[in-house]
């Protein structure tokens, strides 16, 4: 996976953000040195192609463009920093002003708004209500067969000038009420935009003394790093031991991909003696389909289980046909992190991703969760831009971190299995 990125040198954005922080820096670094070798190799092409006469060199053109700095009396280049030329208004002031400017924009336009509708409402409202008015004076007109047809007419008008007064009256209250909203509104959004700001400052503040507690820390780091270094060293020593607990099945695998027989399986086993029976010969991955370069639904993230990890025991307890309490089928993250969320600090499951080729280990700390996405795309499996280790299969690579931290300045440790809560379990599917 991590090749076929630094060829395209293009991540899935949805990938990447499946990425911690840790492996997001090593991926970052990786590709930049990509860049370089490439831009290395295309220099070292131009020159020997120079060299050699393919191309002729390259000939810098004159130019009569130039830079001239700005000098100033002590005849060093002009610098001028704002808010502390003469003049110039302090940092703070100019900060106070924008805010200031900002919420009166922004309560302006609210308040324009809210007096629109108001507007709107108050127009509707005398409208109807005078229609209503008219029609009520008609009908008793009519009904009572009113001859003063003058005295209605004053009397109407009268009724129209008392609305016309009572409208005036609504539309004075009604602006003034939306005034106040808006200098309340203009001192609402002053205080927020300032509370931002000081709280941008206290995060600043904070950063630095992180930094600092950071470069305290780094020598513990380092000590860790190379007790860490001490014990990978340890492991690859018992590796003969590791064999007999899990890799003879990957070996075995890697035997019949090259078409080896059975016979040179057996001499391998005879060659790390050990305690305990034979382990049972891994069962050979079906090539009868085409996996795709990334899966694109559930169905083909099922298809690939039973078809490539079923056969190497993916999800199963070692040397039994139990499956291991902490391996989940296709969840969320919002999902594995419900299932974590009373659990202890080092309790931890294993998820198939719809992602990559692959699983995603999530892992609860004291306060949050981490998510480290492992790579089953080829013949063994390993962390993404983690872990450097190989493990023949995922049983394999989880009792390894159950004794070795996944990395240097996390510390983690897996502990406790998180299992199943529901009734029929989350990978039923894949075992149908």
């Amino acid at each position: 996976m991590l090749q076929q990125i630094l060829h395209d040198m293009y991540i899935d954005p949805e990938l990447l953000t499946e990425l911690s922080d840790v492996q997001k820096h090593i991926l970052f670094y990786k590709m930049r040195e990509e860049q370089l070798r490439r831009w290395r190799e295309h220099e070292a092409w131009e020159a020997l192609a120079e060299a050699e006469g393919l191309r002729p060199p390259k000939v810098k053109r004159a130019s009569d463009k130039h830079i001239q700095w700005l000098l100033g009396a002590d005849g060093e280049v002009w610098v001028w920093i704002m808010g502390e030329g003469p003049g110039d208004k302090p940092y703070e002031e100019i900060s106070e002003e924008l805010i200031a400017e900002r919420a009166r924009l922004q309560a302006q336009r609210e308040a324009e708004e809210l007096w629109r509708q108001k507007e709107a409402e108050i127009t509707n409202k005398f409208r109807d209500a005078l229609a209503n008015e008219k029609a009520r004076i008609l009908a008793e007109r009519w009904k009572v067969e009113m001859e003063d047809r003058k005295a209605a007419k004053v009397l109407e008008e009268r009724i129209r000038e008392e609305f016309k007064r009572k409208e005036e009256e609504e539309r004075k209250r009604g602006e003034e009420q939306i005034r106040l909203q808006e200098e309340q509104r203009a001192r609402e959004l002053y205080w927020t935009l300032k509370q931002a700001q000081l709280q941008s400052q206290a995060s600043e503040k904070e950063e630095r003394e992180w930094e600092e507690q950071l470069r305290r820390s780094k020598a513990a780091d380092e000590e860790r790093s190379r007790r860490a270094q001490r014990a990978r060293d340890e492991y690859r020593r018992l590796s003969l031991r590791a064999i007999q607990k899990g890799t003879v099945s990957g070996l075995s695998f890697m035997f019949r991909e090259l078409g080896q027989s059975h016979e040179q399986e057996a001499r391998l086993y005879h060659h790390f003696p050990g305690p305990g029976p034979p382990l049972p010969l891994a069962m050979p991955v079906s090539r009868t389909w085409e996996r795709p370069l990334r899966p694109v639904s559930r169905e083909v993230i099922v298809r690939w289980f039973k078809e490539e990890q079923l056969p190497r025991q993916a999800g199963f307890e070692r040397n039994t046909k139990s499956i291991a309490p902490w391996f989940h089928g296709i969840i969320s993250r919002e999902d594995a992190e419900g299932l974590l969320e009373n659990m202890t600090e080092g309790a931890f499951l294993v998820r198939i991703s719809e992602k990559i080729w692959g699983y995603t280990l999530s892992y609860r700390l004291q306060k949050g969760f981490k998510h480290f996405l492992v790579d089953a795309s080829g013949d063994f499996y390993s962390f993404l831009g983690v872990d450097p280790n190989r493990h023949a299969t995922l049983t394999d690579l989880i009792d390894f971190h159950k004794e070795e931290i996944i990395t240097v300045s996390g510390g983690e440790l897996l502990q406790e299995p998180c299992g199943q809560r529901d009734s029929p379990p989350d990978y039923h599917l894949l075992f149908e």
